[in-house]
């Protein structure tokens, strides 16, 4: 076994190698960049090495720094993670050639699967599942409109060197083509450092569900079953399961032992993961393989019972896997959700800046967090803005809804913007609890982007209860204050009422032993609750059955809960103040429809129009690049163009004004 091991990564995925090294009793070491200094991986590993500025092509991607760490600290393994060198064939060669073995796949296994058009064609000859479609390079975007013409739209184009979402379009005619293979060309290029694209088939309405297969070196090779991955945002991930509720043990026998087939063919050795994609009619078709650890891992994990990190080591180590497939047991279901710092109500903004509150969810049986950040840290905008990410397991899917519901409940994070309330809306979801899901289902149930309104209210009931509780707490605590001082006693009344979105609710509130019951529309409620002020979430009953959880916040004269995804403020108000609530007028927002601004904060690409033009609704502005993203930014209405107010290779901030119209 070895001695200390070297992760080359940084943030949850390297706290979480850093855990099971600890339970091996394998010392470890952490790099990091000017900018993760004081990042949680680097506190907990054993020793750390700092290995250049922010920028990851400056220091996460420089595979000599991490070589040279090895030798510095004498680190006689190096695990990868997922990301930045985990695929990267030239570095696992370069470490075998010092002497310092590559937790992962031979680096023959990453060159052949880390290209797509190889991949399918080795898949192909192994007797897997392809997608239709043409397996080579496409030249330019003259040529790509031709073989789509002959494959038949709607088509894909994927960067060969491609993952993570990068450098894929979907075209459904000739004009879409052209204007995708640049984007995609693009995007390739600046991500990969590879600019091939080519073309297949694009599958509507598909499911993602990929295969968990582990290899050692003495010929062992078998899959821990299969995890859905449909929920996609712009063909990234944000939710995955175990088990998919579309795979029977038919289908996924054939699943699983095609995807060995593909791990025989090429000889691979570690944990990695086969995808599919497939139809409405239980087809499935190889989609490509990743050489190393997924995001998703959890999830297997808490349905097997394995550890998976643990297992990479141990193959590289060379032993033996300790079982084989009819050794493999699948128990109950998993969810994972993954925590981002984002604004989904701002077409999922990016959001940068330092966790000022930050408490997961308890951990439990049911709850695991695999995070890389804690309060005080910063949100960095030099790398990808995952938090965490939030599993849960229980004996069925409706188990582990429920516990991921609960759990996005209880996860208080404040100082950024976080995607959480989207999260809670989809676990929420009519399609997604029956399990009718593609990878379409984001674009299907939210066309318009998330809102507001897409935020389902269970039940406002408790909402109006727990303010109504809380505001009563308040008041007597002030009660109690004022009539400490000669000659003034104060007393608190019962009648309030309660203004949430927009409308009044009248309640009459009466203190209780352990809470307070509530009279709303003549029915009454009883609130149970050890809540304390200034505790940030606010545990109890409702009626002696329902337990919530809120997030709560005081804000002036607001209350602001957050439950099940709705964010709300609440006032609690005499009858008197609510009468004249009423009469207080609405603040106007502040006109920019003379503006094009940048929606996120990035990088302007290029500018499309000068002073003076007469510009057409639609019509192509500028180019903002964020997180790797090529977004096209277009004129909202016709009009002329007054002013150009930045310039190509200017970094923007969020709603910085990029072009002023007349």
């Amino acid at each position: 076994m070895f001695s200390k091991i070297l992760i080359a990564n940084r943030g949850e995925i390297a706290c979480r190698i850093i855990r099971t090294a600890r339970t091996m009793g394998v010392a470890t070491v952490a790099v990091y960049s000017e900018a993760d200094s004081a990042a949680l991986h680097v506190e907990r590993a054993d020793e750390s090495v700092c290995i250049g500025p922010p920028a990851s092509a400056q220091s996460y991607l420089v595979a000599e720094r991490i070589v040279e760490a090895c030798r510095e600290t004498g680190a006689d393994a190096v695990h990868p993670g997922y990301g930045f060198l985990s695929e990267n064939a030239a570095f696992a060669e370069t470490l075998d050639g010092g002497g310092v073995t590559f937790i992962g796949p031979p680096p023959k296994a990453i060159t052949a699967m880390g290209d797509k058009i190889t991949s399918k064609k080795i898949a192909h000859k192994a007797g897997v599942n392809t997608i239709p479609g043409h397996a080579d390079v496409i030249g330019d975007a003259a040529q790509a409109v031709k073989i789509a013409r002959q494959v038949g739209y709607p088509i894909m184009l994927k960067a060969s060197a491609g993952g993570g979402g990068k450098g894929m379009r979907i075209a459904w005619d000739d004009e879409q083509c052209r204007d995708g293979f640049e984007r995609a060309t693009n995007e390739a290029r600046s991500s990969f450092g590879d600019e091939r694209v080519f073309i297949e088939k694009f599958i509507e309405n598909p499911r993602h569900i990929e295969i968990q297969v582990l290899a050692d070196a003495h010929g062992n090779a078998l899959y821990l079953g299969e995890r859905e991955c449909s929920i996609q945002r712009r063909h990234q991930k944000v939710i995955e399961e175990a088990p998919s509720p579309f795979i029977d043990e038919k289908m996924r026998q054939t699943m699983g032992e095609q995807a060995v087939a593909l791990v025989r063919a090429v000889g691979y050795v570690s944990a990695g993961t086969v995808e599919f994609i497939v139809d409405a009619e239980h087809n499935f078709y190889f989609l490509e393989m990743n050489t190393r650890l997924q995001v998703e891992h959890p999830v297997t994990e808490l349905v097997t019972g394995l550890d998976l990190v643990e297992l990479m080591i141990r193959i590289a180590a060379g032993e033996p896997l300790p079982f084989d497939q009819s050794g493999v047991e699948r128990r109950g279901w998993a969810m994972e959700s993954r925590v981002y710092a984002e604004n989904p109500f701002r077409g999922f903004l990016p959001s940068t800046g330092r966790l000022v509150r930050y408490l997961p969810p308890t951990r439990s049986d049911h709850v695991r967090v695999d995070t890389g950040v804690h309060e005080g840290g910063e949100v960095s905008m030099y790398y990808d803005p995952m938090i965490a990410k939030l599993a849960t397991w229980g004996e069925t899917r409706d188990d582990a809804i429920q516990h991921m519901r609960k759990a996005l409940n209880e996860y208080y994070i404040r100082g950024v913007d976080t995607n959480i309330a989207f999260l809670a809306a989809i676990m929420a979801h009519p399609r997604f609890v029956e399990g009718r899901l593609s990878t379409n289902f984001i674009d299907e149930e939210y066309p318009d982007g998330f809102r507001g309104e897409d935020v389902i209210l269970d039940d406002p009931i408790v909402f109006i209860c727990v303010a109504s509780a809380i505001h009563h707490r308040y008041r007597q605590r002030a009660a109690g204050i004022d009539g400490q001082m000669p000659g003034y006693i104060r007393d608190v009344p019962a009648d309030w009422v309660v203004v949430l979105n927009g409308e009044q609710h009248p309640v009459s509130v009466h203190p209780m032993p352990g809470g307070q019951r509530i009279v709303y529309r003549d029915n009454e409620h009883t609130v149970i609750s050890d809540w304390q002020f200034g505790q940030p979430l606010f545990r109890g009953t409702i009626d002696g059955e329902r337990e919530v959880c809120l997030q709560v916040e005081r804000q002036g004269l607001e209350y602001r809960l957050f439950e099940g995804g709705a964010h709300l403020n609440v006032l609690v108000l005499t009858p008197r103040e609510s009468e004249l609530y009423r009469l207080m007028p609405e603040k106007q927002p502040a006109d920019l429809s003379r503006f094009l601004l940048s929606p996120m904060p990035g990088l302007l690409l290029k500018l499309t129009a000068e002073p003076g033009e007469q510009v057409r609704a639609g019509q192509e502005l500028a180019v903002v690049e964020a997180m790797k993203m090529e977004n096209v930014l277009r004129a909202a209405r016709d009009g002329k163009i007054a002013k150009v107010l930045a310039n190509p290779g200017d970094s923007l901030a969020v709603d910085q004004p990029i072009i002023e119209f007349d």
